[in-house]
């Protein structure tokens, strides 16, 4: 089959196979992973999404390190091809979607069966592709660690949208989907901005701080807390960890919750595939939306990580896979 391989860690925008300095490389004939209990399924994946994670994983820079080779690896959708003797909650052909920490950039991947989800009528694939990792970290964070109600994910006066690198597009994009007041920070003036808002709508401070970018915004977000504030932690996109003083924490009650979704399943049972569950219900109703940027096949994924490196990217970037050529059985073994 054909798999998306790092051999090396290193600059993942340098196109695979194009020169000795290339850290990613596209097999053509890697083994078709096999079935290996008689709960595992084997899935032909359609879409496979690319997160700024995966980019720093090549990089060498993910908190969890792989040992190079391996295949890349993400959130990703696709249909059941093969099935282990004791599946009950699946059948061949069923729409699947599910995220791993490697062996989705390929044209095939074996999953445990309590591993997957089951795309609902509705989804589409790509979007589905989308779903798990960063819809599901948003999603468990603020319901499930800041305990928002559910209707308040949909739409809130005092959700507030800000933007870590100046874009005219991004911010029209943001005010298209409904955000309340959005900041482009390439004038400047972050805090008088919110400020501003918040006067407007006779509000003294904010509730929640979802903060995936760190650096230096997290300590300007800072001034804008309530007393009794919760900020939750979700990443550093900026490439620097904040420091958040314990004394001023202390003194205005905040709570800080950090959140990581590659081992919330080992703390909450059961808390990713409930989470997954009601955002694929949301997605086939239609209360939420995935923006795709844009899809690239296999052989492109250096221009789709160009586009990350560069804050480019306005929603999801996918990767699709191309057919396979080599005759595999549909079976249940």
């Amino acid at each position: 089959m054909e798999a998306l391989e790092c051999r090396k860690l290193g600059d993942p925008t340098i196109p695979p196979d194009s020169s000795q300095n290339s850290p990613l490389t596209v097999s053509k004939s890697y083994p078709i992973p096999k079935l290996i209990s008689s709960t595992s399924i084997r899935v032909r994946i359609n879409y496979t999404s690319l997160n700024y994670a995966t980019y720093l994983q090549v990089l060498g820079k993910y908190q969890e390190k792989l040992p190079p080779p391996f295949v890349l690896g993400s959130d990703y959708s696709g249909v059941v091809e093969s099935i282990g003797s004791n599946v009950t909650k699946f059948k061949i052909g069923d729409p699947v979607c599910s995220s791993a920490a490697k062996g989705s950039f390929a044209q095939f991947i074996v999953a445990e069966e309590n591993e997957l989800f089951g795309v609902p009528d509705g989804c589409d694939l790509v979007a589905a592709a989308a779903i798990p990792l960063a819809y599901g970290t948003s999603h468990q964070a603020l319901l499930h660690r800041a305990n928002l109600r559910s209707g308040q994910l949909f739409k809130s006066e005092r959700f507030v949208v800000r933007l870590s690198l100046p874009g005219s597009k991004k911010v029209e994009f943001l005010k298209s989907v409904g955000a309340d007041h959005v900041v482009d920070l390439s004038n400047g003036g972050m805090i008088k901005s919110v400020k501003a808002f918040l006067r407007g709508k006779k509000l003294k401070g904010v509730d929640v701080l979802y903060d995936p970018v760190g650096g230096k915004l997290t300590k300007e977000s800072m001034k804008l807390l309530n007393w009794g504030a919760q900020i939750l932690i979700i990443g550093f996109a900026s490439d620097e960890v904040p420091l958040i003083p314990a004394n001023i924490a202390l003194v205005k009650n905040w709570t800080i919750h950090g959140f990581y979704w590659g081992n919330y399943e080992a703390i909450k049972a059961g808390g990713i595939e409930e989470s997954v569950k009601e955002l694929l219900s949301w997605l086939a109703r239609g209360l939420i939306t995935i923006h795709i940027y844009h899809s690239y096949k296999l052989q492109e994924v250096n221009l789709a990580f160009l586009d990350i490196k560069e804050r480019k990217v306005i929603g999801k970037v996918m990767i699709t896979s191309t057919s396979t050529s080599t005759s595999t059985s549909t079976s249940r073994l």
